[in-house]
């Protein structure tokens, strides 16, 4: 029979073994399912600190107001006030944000994703500041975010087919032409913010796609942003000075990170003139695969 020292042994256990899955299973998950992950989690507090969360993280429709909290520029988008909000968002994002990473870089996915978040957000702010100034609900959610990926890759592969339960296949362009549809029914609403939002997200990554077909990476300025801060903070570590030579031949890393990407460079090239169908498993493993480092 268990003494209540061994029932608390147990419990705890229990607890520790769940942590430890989590954080294995957040470790080994792409950029996709962890943005996921940390959308649930924040969801789970949002519920428990509504009104606080809310109030301090949503992107308020007031200018000023936003001066106070700049920071909610971002941090809306990981705000979700509903279930229904957050499975539509995460849902969307889990099927078009691993196959955005079949066509692009996880650094792109993040450019991208973050990016069209924010450009709706400004879109927002500007509305309510030059157009509309009645009081208005503050933003909060995905969904400019997870646009922006739904029409960069609507628009990079517009005859790519999904197949859909009790619908059949359906092609990527009339799903990305009905989503923004609903987002233009939903202007006519008096709390039209959020629409605005989403079709600034549909515009941007239309043109993110648009502007990759020509070597451009117009949500570049993220990365940069992120990485001046990650060495901004990171810690400098003085070691004895070491003397470096020069070697006159390319690392091999370096020879092999180019033969990769022109081999991607030619599967891209041969979906846009054959389309996906045309590609071997060989080269599907190896888009995929790419996909995910």
């Amino acid at each position: 029979m268990l003494g209540i020292g061994n029932k608390i042994n147990l419990n705890s256990g229990t607890k520790l073994t769940i942590i430890t899955d989590i954080k294995h299973a957040f470790s080994k998950a792409n950029i996709v399912e962890k943005i996921i992950y940390i959308n649930v989690f924040l969801f789970l507090v949002t519920v428990l600190l509504s009104k606080y969360i809310i109030n301090w993280f949503a992107l308020p429709a007031n200018f000023d107001d936003f001066l106070h909290k700049p920071w909610t520029l971002v941090s809306y988008v990981f705000i979700h006030q509903g279930l229904f909000h957050i499975l539509s968002n995460l849902l969307v994002l889990y099927y078009l944000g691993n196959l955005f990473l079949d066509f692009y870089t996880k650094k792109q996915f993040l450019n991208c994703y973050f990016s069209g978040g924010i450009f709706g957000g400004i879109v927002f702010l500007g509305y309510y500041y030059f157009i509309d100034k009645t009081e208005a609900f503050p933003l909060a959610g995905a969904s400019a975010a997870v646009t922006a990926i739904f029409m960069a890759i609507a628009t990079k592969i517009p005859r790519y087919a999904i197949q859909l339960r009790f619908i059949g296949s359906v092609e990527l362009w009339v799903m990305a032409a009905i989503w923004v549809i609903l987002s233009i029914l939903q202007i006519a609403n008096p709390e039209k913010g959020s629409a605005i939002a989403h079709l600034s997200g549909a515009i941007f990554g239309f043109v993110y796609a648009k502007q990759s077909e020509n070597g451009i990476d117009i949500g570049k300025w993220f990365e940069n942003m992120v990485d001046f801060f990650a060495n901004a903070f990171k810690t400098n570590k003085k070691g004895p000075l070491k003397t470096v030579y020069k070697s006159g031949k390319k690392s091999t890393s370096e020879e092999v990170s180019k033969t990769k990407q022109r081999k991607i460079n030619d599967i891209l090239d041969k979906i846009s003139k054959s389309g996906y169908e045309s590609l071997s498993q060989e080269e599907k493993d190896f888009l995929f695969r790419s996909g995910k480092e």
